[in-house]
């Protein structure tokens, strides 16, 4: 009689552990799989025009991902996805060249996002602002 209640105890306890182990596995196998939310996709962010140098580049989040305002050296601006096309890496920005720098497979875009070199398969993504009152909107 004993020795059955022990089976039975150990049982369950075994059962717990493995119910636990599936858990423990299964939640980050589900949140990898997992669509994205898109919490932010449709906010704006403001940034004051002073914040964009000339020359410069100004990286913020945008619509849960990596953005970028660049003020080409004649003072046209642009955003742009600071997503790389190939593999999702953050770009960076090198003022001494005025172009994008893939770190992770040494692509290269044009301050405009365009495919200068390296494996990107297509130019960053534009992304729509407006500049009033030396304020800029994006999205």
């Amino acid at each position: 009689m004993v020795n059955e209640e022990r089976r039975k105890f150990l049982g369950i306890c075994l059962g717990g552990i493995t119910a636990s182990a599936a858990v423990v596995v299964g939640y980050p196998v589900y949140r990898y799989l997992a669509p994205l939310q898109k919490e932010h996709a449709a906010g704006k962010v403001v940034i004051p025009e002073q914040e964009v140098p000339a020359g410069g580049a100004r990286f913020f989040e945008y619509a849960g991902s990596t953005a970028v305002l660049v003020r080409k050296q004649g003072g046209d601006l642009v955003a742009l996805s600071a997503v790389c096309t190939h593999l999702g890496c953050i770009v960076q920005w090198e003022k001494e060249k005025q172009d994008f720098l893939c770190p992770c497979h040494a692509g290269r875009f044009s301050s405009e996002g365009v495919v200068i070199s390296g494996p990107p398969p297509k130019p960053l993504a534009k992304l729509p602002f407006v500049v009033a009152n030396g304020v800029i909107t994006v999205g």
